[in-house]
């Protein structure tokens, strides 16, 4: 497919994360409504074969929404990595290799008074690497690195045994030449570097306890569909097997007793008590993404297990001013706004049949131009067009017809 070729080759490059359009700034845009419950036990739709069409768009957004995550939240700023006497901590980077040339400007920095300053040998030598260059083959995308290297590349940079099974992530992630498998790092990166903030005390526990997971939160909305019997058995075929008994007793337990929802006493209907997250702002970051990302990923299931009158997804692929960007996603934001609101109105008067997920996704998939590279281009459209101007109607017309005859005649 068009989508996952082109992606293939851009995986390759060593530039990809830094992958810049310098004459356009595109925004792509990603709308996907799936089913997550279906009309009744076990059932599920067909697989289309057009479906494959429709995944490799998904996938391209997905990529590119890693990208996009990159740029926000972990990318290097030059002035970050001009701050050579700062170690550079590994969970601020997604390209390893940017994170490899960082922590080597920052070694050459600390040492460049001592007898020896650091060098690539060092780090080999560090790394127990014949090769002495082999760190600069790495940065510069010559060499990619192999498990058993990774575990040597650690080694020499002095990573503990988190910090290392983050790295390995790292380096899967650049060096996945599939989607999907590029999506599964993301996920496992994200999920590593939760633990990290909760073990530093950086997320508060009781509040990554109180954040409901994605079974709970499909849950919660179960609650507006018609004839459900909230029993573990009952409530897992008509999650399709997608959590286990387990998740969905932990997750159905957290919201009785975080008060979320409640149970009648008489008759044992669970209803809901209030808003599932009255204090979104109040949410860790990465706790909103994780649950973002399954949510995602729901997505990707329903492309296999609905048939495509059950679904609808869509992507759009443009290019934006940013005035044009902040309406849009204006218009996005509020367009969920109106939908949820009549949703809930319509709740109010009779229960649902399934439970369907929309998620919406408007994110960047290149730089911007500098303004010093958009001066360079003006400048040499500038002296393009006068050597245009300067050529008169008969030279034009020659030299379309040298053209021309060039198609019959190579050696013209």
């Amino acid at each position: 497919m068009l989508f996952r070729f082109v992606l293939k080759k851009l995986n390759g490059c060593q530039k990809f994360w830094h992958f810049t359009c310098y004459y356009v700034s595109w925004v792509g845009i990603g709308v996907s409504l799936g089913v997550l419950t279906p009309l009744r036990p076990g059932c599920s739709g067909n697989v289309n074969s057009k479906n494959e069409l429709i995944l490799d768009c998904y996938f391209c957004v997905l990529s590119f929404k890693g990208v996009a995550m990159q740029v926000t939240e972990f990318k290097k700023t030059d002035e970050k990595s001009k701050n050579l006497a700062e170690l550079p901590n590994v969970s601020d980077y997604l390209d390893y290799r940017l994170y490899l040339h960082d922590f080597y400007l920052y070694k050459k920095h600390i040492t460049k008074n001592d007898l020896r300053p650091y060098s690539y040998q060092l780090f080999s030598a560090a790394a127990n690497i014949k090769s002495p260059n082999y760190l600069k083959m790495i940065i510069e995308g010559q060499r990619n690195l192999s498990d058993d290297m990774i575990g040597k590349f650690a080694k020499a940079l002095s990573l503990n045994k988190d910090q290392t099974e983050e790295f390995t992530y790292m380096v899967k992630l650049s060096q996945a030449e599939d989607t999907s498998e590029r999506n599964i790092y993301l996920k496992k990166i994200s999920e590593v570097r939760v633990e990290q903030k909760l073990k530093s005390g950086e997320i508060d526990r009781k509040t990554w306890e109180k954040i409901p997971n994605w079974v709970a939160w499909i849950l919660y909305a179960m609650i507006d569909q018609e004839g459900i019997s909230f029993t573990t058995k009952n409530l897992k075929d008509l999650l399709r097997g997608k959590a286990s008994e387990q998740e969905i007793e932990a997750s159905l337990n957290s919201l009785l007793a975080s008060g979320e929802i409640k149970k009648d006493p008489t008759t044992g209907e669970i209803k809901k008590s209030h808003s599932l997250i009255e204090s979104p702002e109040d949410i860790p970051v990465a706790l909103v993404r994780k649950l973002q990302t399954q949510l995602m990923y729901l997505g990707l299931e329903s492309l296999y297990q609905d048939a495509p009158q059950d679904r609808e997804f869509g992507t759009l692929t443009m290019s934006l001013t940013k005035d044009e960007f902040e309406d849009i996603k204006f218009k996005l934001r509020q367009i969920r706004k109106s939908i949820h609101k009549d949703n809930s109105i319509a709740r109010k008067e009779k229960k649902g049949e399934r439970v369907y997920q929309l998620n919406i996704q408007l994110f960047p998939v290149t730089n911007k131009v500098s303004e010093a590279q958009l001066a360079e281009f003006k400048r040499q459209m500038a002296q393009v067009k006068p050597q245009a101007d300067d050529k008169s109607p008969v030279q034009s017309l020659a030299e379309k017809a040298l053209q021309a005859a060039s198609l019959f005649d190579p050696t013209l």
